[in-house]
């Protein structure tokens, strides 16, 4: 499992003008069935993406993400190694 935690290089109203794109390439990491779950860090400084797969497949993809194309946001790709998750969430583990 992979871990993408993305961090703004510019702010709010720069990352809202190709926020429509980048949720559409967030849906279609979905759609390959990468993508696990997701969402905005809290304050909005970034976003978090729990995915699954090959991980140079998943740094060509997030190479690929509008936000890092216009130099809206950077991305750290991080692997673990889950060992335990409660009831349900097995598929993580995968």
């Amino acid at each position: 499992m992979f871990i993408l935690s993305l961090t703004y290089l510019k702010g709010n109203d720069e990352a809202d003008k190709y926020m429509e794109p980048h949720m559409a390439w967030v849906k279609e990491g979905y759609a390959k069935g990468w993508f696990l779950a997701s969402g905005r860090k809290v304050p909005r400084t970034g976003g978090v993406v729990f995915a699954c797969g090959d991980r140079v497949e998943l740094e060509a993809y997030v190479a690929a993400d509008p936000f890092t194309i216009h130099g809206i946001a950077s991305y750290e790709v991080q692997e673990i190694a889950l060992t335990i998750v409660v009831d349900g969430l097995e598929a993580l583990k995968a």
